[in-house]
């Protein structure tokens, strides 16, 4: 594969960057472009994100070496160039793939990834406390934080700012890495000239000194008056008011992808004193007409044809993402009450449709996970019935809001949980295991996990309408194919018996019913004849059938796609021990510790949750903790 780009073929590294000439370099960009198409159409991955930065990759490693310069990637799906140029080129390949490199910045995996990310905008604070530790060693090396203008939306990417522009440290550089196009009119030669001009000493040098006399003649007052001048006057050609005002000097915006005008920019900020706030205008998925033409069905991709742009289909069965968008449109035609919030997450969660025919009543908050649940919270204070939409993953950044605004004052919000469960091969960062756990320990919520995309309707009916703070959570990826029906409320807190057995008995939660009903069919193979209930209510469960259950069973299985520690097996052992009953348990789950990329099967085989393994594990259980056991 390598041998096709004739300039990435024989560099090693970012080292070899000094040997080449312009005109090698601008081959080399395109070299990148190319081997991130070729690697993302086989493995999926963030295409969008890294074609636009490719410029901005080069530029920054032939003006800083990040072996002693600290280069922090806000979120880390716009790293691919960065890692192909970080002694990863060969291993770029394995991208996204079980025991291959991330898809994000991950410290283990690299010297070069300074920072591990994921989730978004955690750069800025994390540079700043590296840029602080390295004043205190007295260590002169740069530190720089890279984030995206949809990241600077966030909370802590403005804490992080308010903080660097109160410890005023030097050597510090934010790059705000705009590609909305919303100000492209400012981008073109005069701005690139302008910033030239000012961060060049001969501009400086002058203002700093100016800056000097004017303190000892008039004082700290004089000082604030020259800025507010200089502020103002800036003000006039360039939209970086507000990151003056938080004590940033602003540069730009600069075109991102004149690569050598911003290398010399990124030179020339170097000897500047105080945090440097510099703006730089990308495309999404330059280089790349499909990515370009539609850069949000191009920022995450799954395996796709690269001459046709054609993603590649796996299943005809609709995804629980549409399921769950189509029928909050249904009932939203029926009920002008319902609302639907999404922080930054439209796509993603299934609310295009929402979006276009009820505009006045979807709210896109920006990656503002914190803020979306306590409007969530004003807007049911207002006799609404919000719906508010994320990932599991980034459930967790709104966990104080969860309970103190909205569970402690018992507010009828419904989050509707999107990839719970292993996501595959975003990994880590994004597997959403901990939503049950984190969840069960709050008071007044209630949580469901529905086994098809039916059920899923079910309840996301019953919790609309049940008036209490409702978490409704769903795995990624496609459902069953099961016939669609009309919704019907489902009693808050009961299981579902599906099939009797006897002695066994196999208490599963979501995805895994249907796993369990597989594992039935095994086990019957080896003698055994367990019960399998769908445990839709992981809170409050069905306690008069789980009494029932364990009166009846001597053997309780349980089995969810969410950590073991504190998660539904843990609910089922606590009733267990606090009632009195002796049963032997056996849950599956996630173990305790973090579990990397890979697909989805790969890693479920990895983790004893597939079919095969769970059906060897409960027989060898059985027979184990009773030889005796009559099986007839």
């Amino acid at each position: 594969m390598m041998g096709e780009f004739k300039v990435l073929s024989k560099i090693k590294n970012y080292k070899d960057l000094k040997n080449l000439t312009k005109e090698e370099i601008t081959d080399l960009c395109q070299d990148i472009r190319d081997y991130i198409i070729e690697v993302t159409s086989i493995n999926g991955g963030h295409i969008g994100p890294s074609l636009g930065t490719v410029e901005l990759t080069v530029a920054l490693l032939m003006a800083f070496d990040p072996e002693k310069d600290k280069i922090v990637w806000d979120v880390g799906h716009q790293t691919y160039a960065y890692k192909i140029l970080t002694d990863r080129k060969e291993s770029f390949k394995t991208l996204r793939q079980y025991k291959g490199i991330s898809g994000f910045s991950k410290i283990k995996e690299s010297k070069y990834d300074h920072f591990g990310t994921g989730h978004s905008s955690t750069s800025i604070s994390a540079a700043l406390g590296m840029r602080v530790g390295k004043d205190l060693k007295g260590d002169e090396s740069y530190t720089i934080a890279v984030i995206g203008d949809g990241a600077m939306t966030a909370g802590q990417a403005f804490e992080g700012l308010n903080n660097a522009g109160w410890l005023d440290p030097s050597r510090f550089i934010v790059i705000l890495n705009d590609n909305q196009m919303s100000i492209s009119p400012n981008v073109g030669a005069i701005y690139t000239y302008f910033n030239k001009i000012i961060t060049k000493q001969v501009f400086q040098k002058p203002r700093q000194k100016l800056k000097e006399a004017i303190n000892k003649i008039f004082g700290d007052q004089g000082v604030k008056i020259f800025r507010k001048i200089e502020e103002y006057t800036k003000g006039l050609f360039a939209p970086g008011i507000i990151f003056e005002e938080l004590g940033f000097t602003y540069v730009g915006p600069i075109d991102g992808h004149s690569l050598f005008d911003l290398e010399q920019t990124l030179e020339n900020v170097k000897s500047m004193r105080g945090p440097i706030l510099i703006h730089v205008i990308t495309q999404k998925g330059k280089g790349y007409k499909f990515a370009e033409k539609n850069p949000v069905v191009f920022h995450g991709v799954s395996p796709f044809d690269k001459i046709s742009g054609i993603f590649n289909k796996t299943s005809t069965a609709p995804s629980y993402s549409k399921v769950f968008g189509d029928a909050l449109v249904e009932l939203a035609e029926k009920d002008e009450k319902i609302v639907a919030i999404t922080p930054a997450m439209k796509e993603g969660s299934g609310l295009v449709e929402f979006a276009k025919r009820f505009p006045n009543r979807f709210f896109d908050v920006g990656i503002a996970e914190q803020h979306a649940a306590t409007f969530a919270g004003g807007l049911a204070l207002e006799g609404f019935k919000p719906v508010a939409a994320y990932y599991s993953t980034f459930l967790q950044r709104a966990y104080d809001q969860v309970i103190h605004d909205i569970a402690l004052q018992e507010l009828p919000v419904l989050f509707a949980i999107d990839r719970g469960g292993l996501v595959g091969d975003d990994g880590p960062t994004h597997h959403g295991v901990f939503d049950i756990a984190f969840l069960r320990l709050v008071p007044n919520i209630i949580i469901a996990a529905p086994k098809d995309e039916q059920e899923l309707r079910d309840f996301l009916y019953t919790g609309l309408n049940s008036g209490k703070t409702f978490a409704l959570r769903y795995p990624r990826g496609n459902g069953y194919g099961v016939k669609l029906e009309d919704f019907k409320e489902i009693k808050i807190g009961s299981w579902e018996e599906l099939v009797s057995g006897r002695d066994v008995a196999i208490l599963a939660v979501g995805k895994y019913v249907y796993r369990a009903l597989e594992v039935k069919k095994n086990l019957k193979l080896k003698g055994f004849n367990p019960t399998v209930i769908n445990a839709r209510f992981i809170k409050p469960m069905d306690e008069e059938l789980l009494k029932r259950v364990l009166k009846t069973h001597e053997f309780i299985i349980t089995m969810e796609d969410g950590v073991l520690n504190g998660g539904f097996g843990s609910a089922v052992a606590e009733y267990i021990l606090d009632n009195g009953f002796s049963n032997k348990l056996l849950r599956f789950g996630i173990p305790d510790r973090f579990i990397e990329h890979g697909k989805v099967e790969i890693l479920e085989k990895d983790l004893g949750l597939d079919i095969s393994s769970m059906t060897d594990k409960i027989s060898e259980f059985i027979v184990k903790k009773q030889p005796a056991l009559n099986i007839a």
